[in-house]
């Protein structure tokens, strides 16, 4: 197939490529490359791909040196005229867009990127798709859309409508348009909420590398919640085999909806929303004490307040996601989090 990923030069969006790229489709990688953590990491995963930093400039479709089946453009989401000339250049069979301005407290600090990237880029990928025939648009959503909700394990059939970021509400609100599109279009959509992905080449907001950074370099380390958090770790390999999975599968119409009991997970459009989460949440004091077994040293803690905008547990229910796509994240804390630091410690040399 031919596929466009957004977020290309992303940790989830770079693996995925990779991925796509190897067992053989036509692939469009687009990013902005945008400041919000170390551009260097991001085009040092590009390069994997054979994407030169020299060559890369705005709205340039940049040829793999590697890989005769993939180019990528740096284009912003917002860019309406960008991507619909993007779409119009390409026939596009599958869209899959993970290009987000990511982050929950950033979310508080700098709400505007959020509107931008999540909502108004999210719109010009929706009516770019509606107008070049695309077969199926699947997109990242997030656990945080669960916000306020307390019951475990969070299940697509859960009502999210108490975000407690700008970021979960973007999310949601793209669920939201998704399922508008699909209704009145009958464009096929699926939405991916993503619990707690962490990995090789993995974001420098996150907690795995903040941790791993500062355990190696003998700095405290910042425990929220005064450690009573939960995640549900999921690693990056199985976050991409779902996402590979349901970027094949279209989904249906559910013919047994039903409005006077209405299940937010489908609809009698062709919509579809996914948890892909390990299902197994971890709490993060033994999330620390794996990182520090792996590193071989421990941490300095400064134990700190739930910060706003951070929810402390969650808990991923996937039984849909097996049902579904006969697929369940497996990959345990103790392996993923040794394939990371094995990994930082090549790229860093540390």
């Amino acid at each position: 197939m031919r596929i466009l990923v957004t977020g290309a030069a992303g940790f989830i969006g770079s693996h995925l490529i990779t991925r796509l790229i190897e067992r053989g489709d036509e692939v469009v990688g687009l990013d902005s490359i945008n400041a919000y953590y170390d551009v260097n990491l991001k085009y040092s995963r590009l390069q994997l791909v054979g994407i030169d930093k020299a060559e890369v400039s705005y709205k340039k479709i940049v040829k793999s040196s590697k890989h005769s089946n993939y180019q990528f453009i740096q284009l912003k989401l917002e860019d309406r005229d960008g991507i619909n000339e993007l779409f119009q250049l390409n026939s596009f069979d599958r869209v899959c867009n993970l290009a987000a301005q990511a982050g929950v407290r950033y979310s508080i600090e700098n709400p505007t990127a959020y509107i931008d990237s999540n909502i108004v880029g999210f719109i010009n990928i929706l009516e770019a798709c509606r107008h070049n025939n695309v077969e199926h648009l699947a997109y990242a959503s997030s656990s945080s859309v669960y916000g306020l909700n307390e019951s475990m394990p969070f299940s697509t059939s859960d009502n999210v409508d108490h975000p407690i970021s700008l970021y979960a509400a973007s999310k949601k609100s793209n669920e939201l348009m998704a399922h508008t599109y699909s209704y009145l279009y009958n464009l096929p959509t699926t939405g991916l909420r993503f619990f707690t992905v962490y990995g090789p080449w993995g974001r420098p907001d996150m907690a795995l590398f903040l941790f791993t950074k500062a355990i190696l370099e003998g700095k405290p380390i910042d425990v929220y919640n005064n450690g009573n958090m939960q995640r549900d770790f999921t690693f990056i390999d199985d976050i991409v085999e779902g996402v590979v999975r349901v970027i094949d599968n279209i989904p249906d119409k559910n013919h047994h909806w039903r409005g006077e009991a209405p299940d937010p997970s489908s609809s009698p459009a062709p919509y579809k929303v996914y948890n892909i989460g390990n299902s197994s949440p971890v709490k993060l004091m033994d999330f620390i004490r794996a990182i520090e077994n792996a590193i071989g040293a421990k941490a300095q803690k400064n134990f700190m307040p739930l910060q706003a905008g951070d929810v402390p547990a969650t808990w991923a229910n996937v039984d849909d996601l097996w049902e579904n796509l006969n697929f369940k994240p497996e990959t345990t804390v103790e392996q993923g989090i040794k394939r990371f630091i094995d990994w930082y410690r090549e790229y860093y040399r540390v």
